[in-house]
């Protein structure tokens, strides 16, 4: 987390969900260079020491879209294994 002083002088903490955080300005002079050093891992990227948002290297995109897709896919087994069972024969369809 890092901590923000607003003009009325509160502290307000922003939760930074990676290990590895970058400012924009620092992102525009070299984003290859600072998804190559974040080794994989998604990166914060901080405008005014706030997180704007997070750069994720391709392949831990893929890998975050097959575990989404395998959350959805485990909820319709869910939904289907509480429907009623109806047995059937090859020879009734």
């Amino acid at each position: 987390m890092i901590a923000n002083l607003t003009n009325k002088g509160f502290v307000m903490l922003k939760e930074i969900l990676s290990g590895v955080s970058v400012s924009v300005s620092d992102l525009k002079k070299n984003p290859m260079a600072v998804i190559r050093e974040a080794d994989g891992a998604p990166v914060a990227v901080l405008n005014r020491n706030t997180p704007a948002f997070y750069c994720v290297p391709a392949g831990t995109y893929r890998q975050m879209m097959d575990m989404l897709e395998d959350l959805e896919l485990a909820e319709i087994v869910r939904q289907r294994d509480a429907e009623e069972v109806i047995e059937l024969s090859i020879d009734e369809l």
